[in-house]
């Protein structure tokens, strides 16, 4: 098994894979995501590891950036590249971020609120 060396890490990718976001996509924006942070010779700088259901299912497809804690909403191959970019950059994608720490919940386009967590 592989133990990859995370000692140079800046940011960890959380790839939705589950049921809702393959079906819109998922799978083109877990490779699109990873051939840019290769592209760009990132791959000490950023992590990426697919996941299952994130539990966002109406904001597919769904990416997680940790440490930040920034939750996105609708990416795209296209956004997902854009989003290696801005985390390089030490920035975000603002008008896709569903939730961060840092704040609430964002209300737009075809972000809900949620259910509460038993």
């Amino acid at each position: 098994m592989t133990t990859w060396n995370l000692q140079q890490t800046q940011c960890h990718f959380l790839l939705c894979n589950g049921g809702s976001c393959m079906k819109q996509g998922g799978e083109e924006v877990t490779q699109a995501i990873r051939d840019e942070v290769t592209k760009l010779g990132a791959d000490k700088l950023i992590h990426t590891t697919r996941t299952r259901c994130n539990g966002r299912c109406a904001d597919a497809c769904v990416v997680i950036a940790y440490p930040q804690g920034v939750w996105y909403k609708n990416i795209t191959p296209e956004t997902g590249r854009l989003l290696v970019h801005k985390h390089l950059e030490g920035s975000r994608l603002e008008e896709q971020i569903v939730y961060s720490y840092e704040r609430e919940f964002i209300a737009s386009g075809l972000s809900i609120e949620g259910i509460a967590k038993g």
